[in-house]
């Protein structure tokens, strides 16, 4: 595991050395991490920013990424606001973290925004700037999750709970450049962004702004070698013409179940790389990453004592402990993070089969069928699985006799129109696909066939129901 010398990421960076020879490419801008050693992001405002519980709220990633380098170890707290959080939901993130300070890529605060103690522009462009960089604090990071409907929960971090997963850099004939499609202000893409920084590598960064397409063009043209998103960004990336212009040696998936169908298509077009997904959540932290080619893990990563990660199944849910997980929730959610024994909960369920565990779905998604359980996810594994799907969405429709009825959303790899008309047939195949592998009551009723699915700034899959 690799350490944060003098307990900052900037103090990791300098020790590490080559920083001239490390980029962080951006959308619109790029640097070195040798540009900071005598310059700031931040305008000479540094040790103004010193001690604070800071709002790091830019609309771009790059900005983000060295506001959180230069900060790391100056400030009290880090708050990473993702760009899609709610407006209404700002002054409350403000008032739980105590926020003093506001870092952004903007020019002046926003009329609207509540008034905090100091105001500073964070910039790509590097300038001459003396600062004292030797850190006085353990910061927290302060991270917001995703998927509730309300204010985000808060969840405090330090810099070594978040890069406890993090091992050395793999051996490649020349230097390693990661790519994300995640935010790096979200739990998934802070992992990779941290991965890249403390295993020596450059960074491409993808924006909201552009599509798949040309974030696969930008990541080919920096000649990425790693690269990871949730497997609904694989999807999309597999349904683009661009999706050859990169030639990846390592490929991960996190974030959403990842089935055999995708494993599979992803091996497929790209032969010479090694595919991997990994579990994490925002609470528990980095638990696994499998690299066999199947879905699910093994059986023996459960109940392993000492191990750097402990995990047991519980009433079907899966529990993590180990150093890290993050501290505590930031501020009364009326919850503890973890249980009286150290274990989280993370609300994924998961079934044994044979000597593997699969998952099969979040607890709070379960679809109720005249009261018989459903897992979308289990259902979307096997119509995943026909050879003429691209990806499918699993949600319920109300029904007057059983409560609700599993219905499906469904993307093929080619369109509907050029697939010869065979769309009541490739329904009678799906169905079919499904009455093989499914009890009756997880069959879909119906299944509809739609261009695409709407893909969240998470880059999770956005469920809701019909």
């Amino acid at each position: 595991m690799l350490q944060s010398s003098g307990g900052s990421l900037w103090n990791s960076l300098t020790a590490a050395g080559h920083l001239s020879d490390r980029f962080l490419w951006g959308a619109d801008a790029s640097v070195t991490l040798g540009d900071l050693v005598s310059g700031s992001s931040l305008g000479g405002r540094l040790e103004e920013l010193r001690g604070r519980s800071i709002l790091v709220a830019t609309r771009n990633q790059l900005p983000a990424a060295l506001a959180l380098i230069e900060l790391d170890g100056i400030a009290r707290r880090l708050v990473l606001c993702p760009p899609d959080l709610p407006l209404e939901h700002v002054p409350v993130v403000i008032a739980t973290a105590a926020v003093d300070a506001v870092v952004s890529d903007r020019a002046a605060p926003d009329a609207a925004a509540p008034r905090v103690g100091a105001f500073v522009t964070c910039s790509p462009t590097i300038a001459p700037a003396a600062a004292e960089r030797t850190g006085r604090h353990q910061t927290e990071w302060i991270l917001l999750t995703s998927g509730t409907t309300g204010p985000p929960k808060m969840v405090v971090h330090t810099l070594s709970s978040l890069a406890g997963a993090i091992k050395g850099g793999m051996t490649l004939a020349g230097p390693a450049i990661w790519g994300t499609f995640y935010d790096i202000r979200r739990y998934g893409g802070l992992q990779i962004f941290l991965r890249a920084l403390l295993g020596g590598a450059s960074m491409v960064l993808s924006s909201a702004e552009e599509s798949t397409g040309d974030f696969l063009n930008r990541a080919g043209a920096h000649g990425v070698t790693h690269i990871s998103g949730t497997p609904s960004h694989w999807r999309r990336t597999l349904m683009s013409p661009a999706a050859q212009r990169i030639a990846p040696q390592y490929v991960r998936l996190s974030g959403e179940i990842a089935d055999q169908a995708i494993l599979d298509h992803l091996k497929a077009s790209y032969p010479q790389a090694r595919i991997a997904h990994a579990f994490a959540s925002t609470e528990a932290g980095v638990a696994f990453a499998v690299g066999d080619g199947l879905a699910g893990f093994p059986a023996s990563l459960i109940g392993q004592q000492g191990a750097d990660v402990e995990m047991k199944v519980e009433d079907g849910s899966l529990r993590i402990r180990s150093t890290r997980t993050a501290v505590r929730y930031l501020g009364d959610h009326g919850e503890t993070l973890a249980g009286s024994d150290g274990f989280v909960d993370t609300g994924d369920m998961v079934e044994l089969r044979a000597d593997r565990y699969y998952f099969a779905g979040r607890r709070g998604g379960i679809i109720n069928v005249g009261g018989l359980k459903v897992h979308p996810e289990e259902v979307e594994a096997v119509i995943n699985c026909h050879p003429k799907v691209r990806m499918s969405l699993v949600r319920t429709r109300k029904n007057p006799i059983t409560g609700a009825l599993v219905v499906a959303d469904v993307v093929l790899k080619t369109d509907l129109d050029s697939a010869d008309g065979r769309g009541v047939e490739l329904e009678r195949e799906i169905l079919q696909v499904c009455r093989e592998a499914l009890p009756r009551h997880k069959v879909p009723a119906a299944i509809s066939f739609v261009p695409a699915l709407a893909v969240a700034e998470t880059g999770k899959v956005v469920r809701h129901n019909a």
